[in-house]
């Protein structure tokens, strides 16, 4: 069990990456951005994550380089994702949109590369695009994002090098129990994005009631019950008091009891698109 912000999981190629980590989902290129990451790192964050269809790696980058320069730690220290997408889906498209987005970010390599979404008919040549990057050194591991299990089973079956991770959709309205088993027999990490439901489960009672006892916040109730069900987690956030207080979660832990009230919650709710039906 993680027990500070710097604590890793190991993936099944010996690769380490952080439980916790900044996800930069819709925010806009600029200060509040190149800040935002700034901060996290300044404030110990080590893994930070983006994707070409946020259209911000460059700010990223930025904040990374100062980031860097300010905390006085180096490169290899950090933990850096993006995500190839669907529109550049296809073996050659995959090798271009990589190296896009590695001038963006102004990286020598990448920590993680993922597949954003399981286009039809394309994920298996981008997924043999992703094995090229590994094998050539360019990036330190390769994984999917909102992959059903029938997706991964597909995949798995050519593949030569199984996905390091699964990121999807995951809050306690949405606790993918089943894909979570797969992936763990599987050998696969779970990564939720969204875990906070985009801020729609900050008034639940259930969780303010459980955050009452232990004096957390809401958010800080959801990320704990992230990390203790084994998934690594990545929330969104560009104000620095937010920032401190998510990652303000190894100093408490949440009992079988309270765990069990939160999976409760599960009502197969998504805030986001359903990965069988990606039209975009």
């Amino acid at each position: 069990m993680a027990k500070n912000l710097q604590d890793t999981t190991t993936l099944h190629n010996g690769v380490k990456m952080p439980w916790f980590g900044l996800g930069v989902f819709k925010v806009e290129e600029g200060p509040e951005l190149v800040n935002a990451v700034k901060t996290a790192i300044k404030h110990g964050y080590r893994s930070i994550d983006t994707a070409a269809i946020y259209r911000n790696e460059e700010g990223v980058g930025q904040g990374i380089r100062e980031g860097i320069k300010e905390v006085g730690i180096s490169r290899e220290e950090l933990f850096i994702t993006s995500k190839v997408w669907n529109a550049d889906q296809g073996y050659e498209s995959t090798l271009a949109a990589f190296e896009t987005s590695l001038n963006k970010l102004r990286l020598d390599y990448l920590d993680l590369y993922l597949i954003h979404w399981a286009v039809e008919g394309k994920y298996k040549d981008t997924w043999k695009a992703l094995e090229t990057l590994y094998k050539a050194g360019k990036v330190r591991a390769i994984g999917v994002s909102n992959f059903q299990i029938h997706h991964l089973k597909d995949l798995i079956q050519e593949a030569e090098i199984k996905p390091m991770i699964n990121q999807v959709e995951y809050h306690p309205r949405l606790t993918q129990k089943e894909l979570q088993a797969f992936c763990r027999e599987q050998g696969v990490q779970l990564e939720a994005w969204s875990p906070l439901m985009q801020g729609q489960l900050l008034n639940n009672a259930t969780l303010q009631k459980i955050g009452n006892k232990y004096n957390k916040s809401v958010a800080q109730v959801i990320l704990r019950w992230d990390l203790q069900n084994g998934v690594v987690t990545i929330p969104k956030s560009t104000k620095e008091h937010r920032i401190i207080e998510n990652a303000n979660i190894f100093d408490f832990e949440l009992t079988k009891e309270d765990i069990e009230q939160i999976n409760s919650l599960h009502d197969n709710h998504r805030v986001g698109p359903d990965p069988d039906n990606v039209d975009f």
